[in-house]
């Protein structure tokens, strides 16, 4: 393995800002580290896979892959979003090819073995000999669906994998407190406030990327014009989150001065203000007091991501011309950023790069970040994860 897979680097990450490297080139390009990697911080922790938008009916289901874990995503017909292996417990067959409405069971296309919404094994077709539907040997009670692990927040599904992550609630606590004013129905705008962007990319570049303002005066210009650097702050939860925030929220406005309807409840302090966080690992997130926008970062490979774009507003009916709108303002936005990511992932193949340095004050975010990653698989590797 490369040689700065070694802990020592690693020491060197989670040590004061002022002093601290970033993650070493492997962690980017190198497979063997990033398999490890994956392990400690998304396999391990609650990764987040979709949108409960991705399945917006009873019977809906969508097949996903998640570190090339075949995975379906299904509301069942009680309403909840549920995540199971997407294959028959007979001789491992994907069940669901592409995404569509399940009417009646799920019926594994091979030897038509059928499994309710709720993962339960109900048919198992001459299992027993021409003619003969059960046998003592398959007991259908303990040959239902493999069901994820599995928690819905701000409509985000997330998962975990290990099926060993103390409780969503209680890992992400603070920032469940910190945007209660949030937890309420939050409305997917539609087909024209999703959008796909494909990454040439590491994960952890994107992330690193969104929590910080530093880089807005020169990436995003037009955005600063408005939302300057002076009018950011930072937040840091380590362990959990880190990002930013603005003082200077300006609402989208229409032709005659419309604007989206606010949030009912919310407290002074979101007039003017909007907060961007990167929740532990892979999800960003953005609240607005008449929108918030989830962002699913995919890891489709060490060196490419598919950031999966959703846009929520405060009521079931909004303008359409004003939500293509805004989600073509957010779309601008974002695709400035992967020049950035992009270039830096190619700059991790310099072999004389140590990782970087962090401004002490600009930079506290993204530090916290790196500390985290650097964090979970000293802990792997020590066993105590």
């Amino acid at each position: 393995m490369p040689e700065d897979i070694h802990p020592a680097p690693l020491d060197r990450v989670r040590a004061p800002i002022d002093r601290a490297n970033g993650l070493p080139n492997a962690h980017y390009i190198d497979p063997a580290t990033i398999a490890e990697e994956n392990r400690a911080v998304l396999e391990t922790t609650w990764a987040a896979l979709a949108v409960g938008a991705d399945v917006p009916e009873p019977g809906d289901a969508k097949p996903m892959e998640f570190l090339g874990q075949p995975l379906l995503l299904l509301r069942d017909d009680a309403g909840a979003v549920r995540v199971f292996y997407n294959i028959c417990r007979h001789r491992g067959m994907i069940l669901v090819e592409e995404p569509r409405k399940i009417e009646g069971a799920i019926r594994c296309p091979y030897h038509s073995w059928c499994y309710a919404k709720d993962g339960r094994l109900v048919a198992t077709p001459h299992v027993g000999g021409p003619g003969q539907n059960a046998h003592p040997g398959i007991e259908r009670a303990t040959l239902g669906l493999v069901e994820v692990r599995s928690h819905v927040w701000m409509d985000v599904v997330f998962i975990n994998l290990s099926g060993d992550a103390p409780e969503f609630a209680e890992v992400h606590a603070d920032l469940i407190a910190r945007w209660a004013e949030f937890d309420r129905p939050l409305y997917h705008g539609g087909a024209d406030s999703t959008f796909i962007l494909e990454v040439h990319t590491n994960w952890k570049l994107a992330v690193e990327n969104y929590c910080e303002s530093y880089h807005l005066p020169w990436v995003h210009p037009g955005l600063n014009s408005y939302s300057r650097l002076e009018d950011h702050y930072h937040i840091e939860q380590p362990g959990q989150y880190s990002g930013q925030g603005t003082l200077v929220y300006r609402q989208l406005r229409g032709t005659m001065e419309e604007v989206f309807p606010d949030f009912d409840g919310l407290s002074d302090k979101w007039d003017t203000g909007a907060e961007y966080v990167a929740v532990y690992p892979n999800l960003l997130l953005g609240v607005h007091r008449d929108h918030t926008f989830a962002i699913v970062l995919e890891p489709v490979a060490h060196d490419r991501t598919r950031e999966h774009v959703h846009i929520y507003y405060a009521q079931p009916q909004t303008d359409e011309v004003m939500r293509a709108k805004n989600a073509t303002q957010w779309k601008g936005v974002f695709v400035e950023d992967i020049f950035v990511v992009e270039g830096m992932q190619r700059g991790r193949f310099a072999s004389g790069f140590d990782g970087g340095r962090f401004s002490p004050a600009m930079d506290g975010p993204t530090h916290c970040f790196h500390a985290w990653v650097a964090g979970r698989l000293e802990a792997l590797r020590e066993g105590t994860a």
